[in-house]
C-alpha cells in the first residue's frame, strides 16, 4: 500500500447537499440551454469529465465509495452521493430524481456479476412470456441501472463495463440488457471499444452500450490514427526517487517546466496560472534495494523469470509478469485497481521506481488540475476504477451528435431475430437438415459425418442416420454406420463415431448435461455446442442457447453490418454482432439457427443468393450492391 498526505477536498460550489437544492440547479441549468446528465457507479468522476467536456453538466452522481464520492463532489455540481444502487428504495429514489431533474443522457459503469443456471433460465422465461422482472427481487447492479433507465427514461444511455460482462458461452446479461431496452422504446448499440483508438495511451478495452429512446440510430465515434505512447503521456514529468514526498503536505508539489506534446498539452490545459509550474500528486511508494536492482537490470522486454536469481522475491513459474517495466514507445498496460495495492506491474520507462499517482492519472486522461481524495492508495484505486475521461468525451459528444440529428434506426435487434426466425420456421432450403432434429444424439453424429458435406450427399446420408435417435442404437448399427459413412464418402470417421456413441451409451445422462456434455472425449465443443442450441436439455424452452461463433455465421455478421467481425476480434465485435442479430426472447433460439442454416445455404463465401435471404433489405454489403437484391 501507499503511504503519503490524504488529500481532503472542499465540495464544489454548486454542490448540493438534498435533492430539493438538486431540483432548483436542474432548473436553472435547463433555463439557461443546459443539457443534463447522471454518472451511476460514478467513481472519482472520470466519465463525469468527459460528459462534461462534450458539453453535458453533470448534475446527479452515485457511488458506493466515500473517498470516491469525495472527488466527485469536489470537481462537480449537483448531488454527489454515498448510496448502495443495490437498495430498491434507492434505485427508486435515484431515477425519480434523474425523471424530476430532466436528465436527458443516463451515464455509468454498473459490476455485473454472473448468473446461476437457474437464475438465467428464471429471467429467460419472464423474457418470453412479457413478464417484468419483480421490482423488489433487484439486488444486481447491472439490473438496478436498467429499472432507473425504465423509470427515469431519459433520451440516452451509455453503458461502460469490462468486456468479459459480453464474453460468457451465452453473452446472457448483455442480451438480457439489450432486450429490456428494446421493451421499452430504446434501439441499442454495443460495441467492444479499444480506448488507444480514442486517444487513450494504454491498452485498454472496454464494452459499451449505447441506447437511444425513440428508435433513434447511433453512429460510433470516428477513431483517431495515431496512438500516444507512453513517453508521450508522461515524458515532460519530472524525475522523482521511489518514495519521495514533497513538503507541505498534500498541498506539496514538484517543480514542472513545461509539455512537449499535443497529449501533455490537454492535460496541462486549465491548470491555474498559479501552479502553471507545479505538478500535484508527483508521489509513489518506496523501493526497496532488491527491487531497484531487480528495476535497473530490467527493460520493456524482460520478464521476471530473466531477473537473476539474488533479486528475486518470488516464484518465476507463478509470477513471470510479476514486474513490467513500461515501453515508453508503446501504450501501457491496462491500468486496474490494482495499482493501489502493486505496483510492480507499472514500471516507469527510464526510473528505477513505480509509477507516481500523477503518472497514473496522466495514463488514464485525467488532467493534471484534477485531484484525488484521501491517500496515495485512495487516488490510486479511483484512477484505475476509472473510465478514461477522453474516451467519455468521444461516446458523449457521439451521442449528443446523434439526438441532435435525429436519424431512426433501419430495424431492432427483435426485429432482426424476428425475420430470421420466420424464415428458419418456412425455409424451402434445408442445407443443414439436423437443425431441426429431434434429439442431441442425432445432430451429433450428423455434425461428424456430413460437416461440409456437398449438397446431395447430405439430401442422401441425412435420413439414413436420423433414425438412430439416441447412441445405443448406433452402437447396435455398426455395421450399417461403416457402410453408410463409406457412401457418404468419409469411412474414416465411423470410428470416432462409434467410440463416442459407445461413450455415451454408456452414460446417457450426458447428452442432457449441458457443462459435462462439452467436456466428453472425441467430442468437440463447437458439436456440442450446436446440439445444445438445437435441442434444449429435457425440451425446456429456457435452457440454455450458447452463441455459436462459426466462420459462417461470422460471415453473415461481417457482411449485414459492414465490419469485418470475421477477419478482426471474432471472439468480441464477431460475438456481439451475432448477439444483436438474435437477441434473447422467443425467436432467439430459431433466430440462431436461421444464421446457421443461412451460412450453409444462401450466405456462401462465393456467389450468394442475397436475393432470397430474409435479410437483404438490411444487409450492409446488399445495400452496397443494389443489385444483389434483384
Amino acid at each position: 500500500m501507499v503511504r503519503g498526505p490524504f488529500v481532503r477536498l472542499a465540495p464544489h460550489p454548486e454542490a448540493c447537499s438534498e435533492p430539493d437544492q438538486l431540483l432548483l440547479l436542474a432548473s436553472k441549468l435547463r433555463d439557461g440551454g443546459g443539457r443534463l446528465a447522471a454518472d451511476l457507479f460514478s467513481g472519482a468522476g472520470g466519465l463525469s469529465l468527459g460528459l462534461e467536456a462534450a458539453g453535458y453538466q453533470v448534475v446527479i452522481a452515485v457511488d458506493h465509495d466515500e473517498e470516491a464520492i469525495e472527488t466527485h463532489r469536489h470537481h462537480h455540481g449537483g448531488l454527489s452521493v454515498d448510496w448502495d444502487l443495490g437498495d430498491p428504495e434507492r434505485v427508486r429514489q435515484v431515477a425519480d430524481l434523474i425523471k424530476a431533474a430532466g436528465v436527458e443522457l443516463l451515464a455509468g459503469g454498473p459490476p455485473c456479476q454472473p448468473f446461476s443456471k437457474a437464475g438465467r433460465s428464471k429471467i429467460r422465461h419472464r423474457v418470453r412470456h412479457g413478464l417484468r422482472d419483480p421490482y423488489d427481487e433487484r439486488r444486481d447492479l447491472w439490473r438496478s441501472y436498467l429499472e432507473i433507465a425504465r423509470i427515469a427514461r431519459p433520451r440516452a444511455v451509455l453503458m461502460e463495463n469490462v468486456p468479459d460482462m459480453a464474453l460468457d458461452k451465452e453473452m446472457f446479461i448483455l442480451r438480457t440488457m439489450v432486450h429490456e431496452l428494446e421493451s421499452i422504446g430504446y434501439s441499442v448499440e454495443e460495441r467492444s471499444v479499444e480506448t488507444f483508438r480514442y486517444g487513450v495511451p494504454q491498452f485498454r478495452q472496454r464494452l459499451i452500450l449505447v441506447a437511444l429512446r425513440d428508435g433513434v440510430a447511433f453512429s460510433w465515434p470516428q477513431e483517431q490514427r495515431e496512438r500516444v505512447t507512453v513517453w508521450n503521456a508522461i515524458g515532460d514529468l519530472p524525475e522523482v526517487e521511489g518514495g519521495w514526498r514533497p513538503a507541505g503536505g498534500a498541498e506539496g508539489w514538484s517543480e514542472y517546466d513545461q509539455p512537449h506534446s499535443e497529449f501533455q498539452r490537454r492535460m496541462r490545459k486549465s491548470v491555474p496560472d498559479a501552479d502553471a509550474n507545479k505538478i500535484f500528486d508527483h508521489i509513489t511508494r518506496p523501493v526497496r534495494e532488491d527491487d531497484a536492482r531487480a528495476f535497473e537490470a530490467m527493460d520493456a522486454t524482460t520478464r521476471y523469470r530473466d531477473l537473476p536469481d539474488e533479486v528475486k522475491r518470488y516464484r518465476e513459474d507463478i509470477f513471470d509478469d510479476k514486474y513490467k517495466r513500461l515501453d515508453e514507445h508503446n501504450l501501457s498496460r491496462t491500468i486496474t485497481a490494482h495499482i493501489a495495492k502493486d505496483g510492480y506491474w507499472y514500471i516507469h520507462p527510464r526510473q528505477n521506481r513505480t509509477i507516481t499517482v500523477r503518472e497514473a492519472a496522466r495514463l488514464q486522461t485525467f488532467p493534471d488540475w484534477f485531484r484525488f481524495a484521501g491517500p496515495p492508495s485512495a487516488a490510486f484505486r479511483q484512477i484505475g476504477n476509472a473510465v478514461p475521461p477522453l474516451l467519455g468525451e468521444h461516446l458523449a459528444g457521439a451521442v449528443r451528435a446523434a439526438l441532435d440529428d435525429p436519424r431512426p434506426v433501419p430495424a431492432t435487434t427483435q426485429d432482426i431475430a424476428a425475420l430470421l426466425a420466420a424464415w428458419f420456421d418456412s425455409a424451402a432450403v434445408r442445407g443443414l437438415p439436423w437443425l431441426r432434429a429431434a434429439t442431441r444424439w442425432q445432430v451429433i453424429q450428423a455434425e461428424m459425418l456430413l460437416d461440409r458435406a456437398p449438397a446431395e450427399v447430405v439430401r442422401f446420408i441425412w435420413p439414413l442416420l436420423a433414425r438412430w435417435r439416441e447412441p445405443q442404437e448406433t452402437v447396435l448399427a455398426e455395421a450399417e454406420l461403416l457402410e453408410i459413412s463409406r457412401w457418404a464418402g468419409r469411412p474414416g470417421r465411423a470410428g470416432a463415431i462409434l467410440e463416442l456413441a459407445g461413450r455415451l451409451a454408456d452414460n446417457p445422462e450426458l447428452l442432457q448435461d449441458d457443462d459435462q456434455l462439452r467436456q466428453v472425449p472425441g467430442l468437440a465443443e463447437s458439436v456440442a455446442d450446436l446440439a445444445i442450441l438445437v435441442v434444449p436439455a429435457h425440451g425446456d424452452e429456457n435452457s440454455e442457447e450458447p452463441v455459436l461463433v462459426t466462420k459462417g455465421v461470422l460471415r453473415i455478421a461481417a457482411r449485414f453490418s459492414g465490419d469485418p467481425v470475421d477477419r478482426r476480434n471474432r471472439l468480441t465485435d464477431g460475438r456481439l454482432e451475432i448477439a444483436r442479430m438474435i437477441g434473447i426472447d422467443s425467436d432467439a433460439r430459431r433466430a440462431h439457427l436461421g444464421l446457421v442454416e443461412l451460412a450453409n445455404s444462401l450466405c456462401r463465401p462465393v456467389e450468394p443468393e442475397c436475393n432470397a435471404c430474409p435479410l437483404q433489405k438490411l444487409c450492409a454489403e446488399s445495400r452496397a450492391d443494389p443489385l444483389r437484391l434483384f
